[in-house]
C-alpha cells in the first residue's frame, strides 16, 4: 500500500487524489469512481467496465473447463482402481 496523504476535504467535499495514486490505479480527470463504505471506511476506487467483467466471466469459464477436465481423470482413474460404486 502506498504511503499516505492527509488531504482537506473543500466546503463542496471534494478531495483530490494523489497523482501517484491516480497513475497507479489509472484515473483521469473525468472519469467515474465508485466511493462507498466498507467496514467503517470509505473506499474509492474504479468502476469495472464491462469488458473486465466479461473477461472475468471468460477466465472463470476456463478454470471451470480444467477443473472439470480434471475430475473426469480423477474418476475414471479411481473407476478403475476401485470398481464401479454399488446401487444404493
Amino acid at each position: 500500500m502506498a504511503e499516505s496523504e492527509r488531504r482537506t476535504v473543500g466546503q463542496r467535499g471534494q478531495v483530490t487524489i494523489p497523482k501517484a495514486l491516480r497513475e497507479q490505479f489509472g484515473i483521469e480527470g473525468g472519469d467515474d469512481v465508485v466511493i462507498r463504505e466498507e467496514a467503517g471506511r470509505l473506499v474509492i476506487e474504479r468502476p469495472m467496465n464491462r469488458e473486465e467483467v466479461a473477461e472475468g466471466y471468460r477466465q472463470r469459464g476456463e478454470q471451470t473447463r480444467e477443473l472439470a477436465s480434471e475430475l473426469e481423470g480423477v474418476s475414471t482413474e479411481a473407476d478403475e482402481h476401485l470398481g464401479d460404486a454399488p446401487e444404493w
